[in-house]
């Protein structure tokens, strides 16, 4: 949830190569042992047509839609779904993703949290430490995230080439349960 970049522990140096190093290893190593069958178990139906109201792009803009309700993300350019949608986890309880219009202020491939030492695979910031990012196991293990909106790795990686900074991200809904 927050924007700092991995930190390594005193034993390893201080050598930033070694740290990119690890970083890449991690994402990359998850990524190729990630079950097929959970990426293909997370597909969502085509969003409702209340979705759609409530989120869509004008023109050539394109927008990340987030509902927290469903649990579910997609892209639209205009009013064409382009990506997804994907099941996704956002925050536990005492920990909520915020709701409301954002824009991607920061990206960053091979993230570390080092407040919870833990990977942030292709991570997009939004709003304060929040993130766009992919995570390693099962989205539905668990109560939920820290306030970032999970997705599997290889969704992920699908949505990065997608997004630049600037766009915009739209959350709505209320997680159930929390």
């Amino acid at each position: 949830m927050e924007k700092r970049s991995f930190r390594a522990p005193r034993w390893l140096g201080r050598s930033g190569a070694l740290t990119s190093v690890l970083a890449f290893l991690v994402t990359a190593l998850g990524a190729a042992f990630a079950p097929a069958a959970e990426a293909a178990s997370v597909r969502a139906v085509y969003p409702t047509a209340a979705e759609q109201r409530h989120c869509h792009g004008s023109g050539t803009r394109l927008v990340v839609c987030v509902d927290q309700s469903a649990q579910r993300l997609w892209v639209v350019r205009g009013r064409s779904v382009i990506f997804g949608p994907v099941t996704v986890r956002t925050g536990r309880r005492g920990q909520l993703t915020r709701t409301g219009t954002f824009r991607i202020y920061w990206r960053h491939q091979h993230h570390w949290s080092s407040l919870y030492n833990a990977p942030m695979p292709y991570a997009q910031f939004f709003s304060g430490g929040e993130a766009l990012h992919g995570v390693y196991g099962n989205l539905g293990r668990g109560p939920g995230s820290h306030g970032c909106v999970n997705l599997t790795v290889h969704d992920a990686a699908r949505l990065w080439p997608l997004t630049r900074t600037g766009t915009v991200v739209e959350v709505w809904g209320h997680k159930p349960g929390s």
